[in-house]
């Protein structure tokens, strides 16, 4: 393909996520709605203006790697060490009840499967696709509605990381019962050494930061350093440990959150994801959904598959946090805000497209997850959010 040939795919990308965006905003939805619909109609299920590529795909993975490392730059770091227990019991249960359903799923359509059988493994990796938490729609829509500080937005947010790091845990020695290459114990290590290295490098790198702050305080050099970090983050977080590079890059938000100029970083971060990353990565969700072959009886696993996962998160996640003394609302807004996947579901699914543990015709129904998962999850909390204001009146009544 001509390489000019991507500009046009950018230019229609940003117009119609923008437009459509918009559109969500004035019908208020979150805009990120309105940039996944805008992905699905120019892409090849509709329209076909617009073709998946490596190239946009790329520019998509920077797009998710900026939003989380925004993310990080505005997390509450007191509020973040308060939830850390809390957030991983949260992960816990939005881990096992997941992969408990989806395994059971396969089983109701497909029939039992003795233990240790391929068929057996083939329904547990169903379950592994529906342990996948992406949290960068939620992300922003709390961004949208100015709760991202709050102790719910923490929560959710510490509680999708290490929901990753336990779901790639999983992952790993699912797969390894089909690979030889997997070794489960090596990443369990590979994890663990990374958090340690965090933990030590994070403080020094502050101090650096805390320095370079007040030397040269406000100046663009400073969030230039910060996207450094963020990118080398997430690059050593995939290649070294073996870690989502999402994970790195919020990682290295959650180091700088703390010193004085962590928004003016955010700031600028946020102009570089609004203008082009954020649409292209949310507008490409649209773009990798393709319709053409599924029959009946796939679309009706499909549907059973997307109920099935959305209603795990909901009850794994919410019945955990009403369990840590949650209100029931904060509860519901928590197993909401974990419901969502992307990008993380689909390396999971495609791994296991790699090792042969997924048919490629269960791919459209993972695909539908994410489409009705990113575009449900947004709207679900705007709800939830404006009825947590209508009780607030009621109470000051």
């Amino acid at each position: 393909m001509e390489a000019y040939l991507i500009l046009k795919d950018l230019a229609i990308i940003i117009v119609f996520a923008k437009f459509f965006g918009l559109v969500a905003r004035k019908l208020k939805a979150p805009q990120v709605v309105g940039e996944i619909i805008a992905g699905l109609l120019i892409g090849p299920s509709l329209l076909g203006l617009v073709q998946q590529s490596d190239f946009l795909a790329q520019m998509a993975e920077i797009g998710v790697i900026l939003l989380m490392f925004s993310a990080g730059l505005e997390t509450d770091l007191k509020e973040l060490m308060k939830t850390g227990p809390i957030a991983f019991l949260i992960a816990c249960a939005g881990v096992f009840v997941p992969l408990l359903g989806g395994t059971l799923l396969y089983m109701a359509f497909y029939g039992g499967a003795p233990w240790g059988s391929e068929k057996f493994y083939m329904a547990v990796f169903i379950g592994v696709i529906m342990t996948a938490t992406s949290v960068s729609i939620t992300v922003q829509s709390l961004k949208e509605l100015g709760k991202l500080k709050g102790k719910v937005g923490t929560t959710i947010l510490s509680a999708a990381i290490i929901d990753d790091v336990i779901g790639i845990v999983v992952l790993t020695f699912v797969v390894g019962f089909k690979s030889p290459d997997s070794n489960p114990g090596k990443v369990v290590i590979s994890t663990l050494l990374f958090f340690a290295l965090v933990i030590v490098i994070g403080f020094l790198i502050f101090k650096l930061f805390s320095i370079f702050d007040e030397r040269y305080p406000h100046t663009r050099r400073i969030p230039i350093l910060g996207l450094a970090l963020c990118f080398f983050l997430s690059y050593i977080a995939e290649k070294y440990f073996g870690i989502a590079d999402i994970t790195g890059a919020y990682v290295a938000g959650i180091i700088l959150c703390s010193i004085k100029d962590s928004n003016y970083i955010a700031h600028e971060t946020d102009t570089n994801s609004y203008l082009l990353f954020g649409p292209i990565f949310f507008a490409s969700i649209g773009l990798k959904t393709n319709i053409d072959n599924v029959d009946g009886s796939i679309m009706l696993f499909a549907v059973c598959f997307v109920i099935v996962a959305l209603l795990c998160k909901i009850v794994g996640c919410g019945l955990m946090a009403k369990l840590c003394r949650f209100n029931s609302l904060d509860s519901l807004k928590i197993g909401v805000g974990m419901m969502t996947r992307g990008e993380v579901a689909l390396i999971v699914s495609q791994k296991g497209l790699s090792v042969g543990l997924l048919s490629p015709v269960y791919f459209t129904a993972v695909i539908l997850l994410i489409m009705v998962s990113s575009i449900a999850t947004p709207i679900i909390l705007k709800l939830l959010y404006a009825r947590d204001s209508i009780l607030e009146a009621e109470s000051e009544a």
